[in-house]
C-alpha cells in the first residue's frame, strides 16, 4: 500500500469513474486503474464494483475512506511543519557560545533575530568552548562558536571568524613592567576564571605547554568561574588576569586595569563548529550568518585599540 495509491483511490471515489479521475490526475486510465488494482492486491479484497457507468464502493472501500485521508492529511501536515522549519516560520534555532558573548553581541542579535523571525524559538547555551563543543557532540545543540582549535572528528570546523590578542592585565603598573613571557607568568599573582573547564581551555592548555619546558605549571592565585569575576578582583588589587584587551574595554575596566602583550604573541581565535552527520537547519544556518555579521563589526570596532 502507498500513499499514490491511496490518493488515486480517493480520487476515484471524488470523481465517480475511473476515466474522469484519471483525467483530473492528468494520468492515463491504464495507469490509475493498475495502481487501484495493485491496492486491492496488497489488501487481499475488492474496493470498488466496477460497473459501466459508475464505481460502487464495497463495504471495505467505505472502511478505508476515513484511513486513507487521514494518512494523506498527515503527510501533508509533515510536508507544511518542514516548510515552516526551512522557511523560518518555526522551529528553533539552538547555538552555543561563549559565556562572554552576551557582553558583545548575544543581546542584541537575539533580540534581531525575533524581530526578524517571531515564530522561530530560540536556544542559545554556553559558558566555556569546551562546554559548547561538547553540548554540539551530543546533540544537545546543532552549532557554535568556540575558541580554536577543536580537535574532534565528529566536527566540522570552520574557517577563523574572530581574533584577539592576550594579553597580560593588572591594576598595578610595577607588574607591567618587563617582558610577560611564561617565567613572568609563572611567578605573577594570576586570577584565571573558567574554574571548571581549566584543563581544556585553550589559552590555558597553550600557556601551560610553555610552563612544563621550564618543568612547572601555571598555578593560580585565585580560580574562579565567571571573567567578569576575574576581573573585578584585578581591579580590587587581589591579582592580575590574563586576557583580551576588547574584554577589557567591553566590561569596562580600561581606566582601572592596563593590558600589555603577552610574549610571544597569543591569540584567542574563534571559528564556528557543527556535526559532520548531521546537516544544519535553516534557523541556526541563519543565526550563524548573522552572528558573523556581529562579529565583524566587533572586529572593527576594536581595531583601533590592538597591537
Amino acid at each position: 500500500m502507498t500513499l499514490q495509491q491511496l490518493h488515486y483511490f480517493l480520487a476515484a471515489i471524488d470523481h465517480g469513474t475511473l476515466s474522469k479521475a484519471a483525467e483530473h490526475l492528468n494520468i492515463s486510465q491504464p495507469s490509475l486503474s493498475d495502481q487501484i488494482l495493485r491496492l486491492e492486491n496488497a489488501l487481499g479484497t475488492h474496493l470498488f464494483i466496477r460497473t459501466n457507468r459508475k464505481l460502487i464502493l464495497t463495504e471495505a472501500g467505505r472502511r478505508l475512506i476515513p484511513h486513507a485521508k487521514a494518512s494523506l492529511r498527515a503527510v501533508q501536515e509533515g510536508h507544511d511543519a518542514v516548510q515552516s522549519v526551512r522557511e523560518l516560520r518555526g522551529g528553533v534555532a539552538s547555538f552555543g557560545t561563549f559565556g562572554s558573548a552576551y557582553q558583545y553581541f548575544l543581546i542584541d542579535l537575539i533580540a534581531e533575530f525575533r524581530r526578524l523571525y517571531p515564530h522561530v524559538r530560540v536556544k542559545v547555551v554556553g559558558l566555556n568552548s569546551s562546554e559548547v563543543a561538547e553540548a554540539v557532540i551530543d546533540g544537545q545543540i546543532e552549532a557554535g562558536l568556540v575558541m580554536l582549535p577543536v580537535n574532534n572528528k565528529s566536527l566540522v570546523t570552520s574557517e577563523p571568524v574572530w581574533a584577539a590578542q592576550v594579553g597580560y592585565i593588572s591594576s598595578n603598573e610595577h607588574h607591567l613592567t618587563g617582558r610577560k613571557d611564561i617565567d613572568a607568568l609563572l611567578d605573577a599573582p594570576l586570577i584565571l576564571s573558567d574554574a571548571k573547564w581549566n584543563t581544556s581551555d585553550p589559552i590555558r592548555k597553550l600557556l601551560n605547554r610553555r610552563a612544563r619546558a621550564r618543568g612547572r605549571e601555571l598555578e593560580p592565585v585565585i580560580e574562579v568561574e565567571h571573567q567578569a569575576t576575574a576581573f573585578e578582583l584585578a581591579a580590587r588589587g587581589l591579582g592580575d588576569v590574563i586576557a583580551t584587551r576588547p574584554i577589557l574595554y567591553q566590561l569596562g575596566y580600561q581606566d582601572r586595569l592596563k593590558w600589555v602583550p603577552i610574549e610571544p604573541h597569543v591569540f584567542e581565535v574563534f571559528g564556528f563548529i557543527y556535526r559532520s552527520d548531521t546537516a544544519i537547519s535553516t534557523a541556526t544556518r541563519e543565526m550563524m550568518g548573522m552572528m558573523r555579521k556581529y562579529l565583524t563589526q566587533i572586529q572593527d570596532q576594536f581595531s583601533n585599540i590592538e597591537i
